[in-house]
């Protein structure tokens, strides 16, 4: 009888660790984001949170303004490309980091500080601000 105690207790040892390990796994998983075309595929929630946010305040906008809604979820679907804006932004981006490879990398360096962004000509604007020219000092 001893000996099927002995079983019974690392049997039970086994499928509590299975399942500890089975219920800790899942979040252990970064989220896999779908159509991420400029963004890295493993980016964290919290960082796509981060990027997502500044674009809203540069822009003075909210998300819907490039993620189309789910007519039948009436939730955003931040998959879709159904809206021009998000194609847009993805230019932006991919403009915003050569300015900055190309004027701003002094010293050849593989991670280029963010020396401009979308605020710089949005401002709060979904649209760029015009800078007056004619308002330039010549000396």
């Amino acid at each position: 009888m001893k000996k099927y105690k002995n079983y019974a207790i690392i049997l039970t040892s086994i499928i509590f660790i299975v399942f500890a390990f089975a219920a800790v796994e899942p979040s252990a998983k970064p989220p896999k984001f779908k159509n991420l075309k400029i963004l890295p595929q493993d980016i964290t929630p919290e960082a796509l949170d981060s990027v997502m946010d500044n674009f809203k305040a540069a822009l003075g906008v909210k998300c819907g303004y490039c993620h189309a809604k789910n007519d039948s979820t009436r939730h955003l679907d931040f998959a879709s490309d159904a809206k021009p804006e998000k194609e847009i932004a993805r230019h932006m981006m991919i403009m915003t980091a050569g300015i900055n490879e190309k004027y701003f990398n002094y010293n050849d360096e593989k991670v280029v500080p963010q020396t401009i962004g979308c605020y710089t000509c949005h401002r709060g604007s979904p649209m760029p601000i015009s800078f007056d020219t004619t308002a330039v000092h010549k000396d």
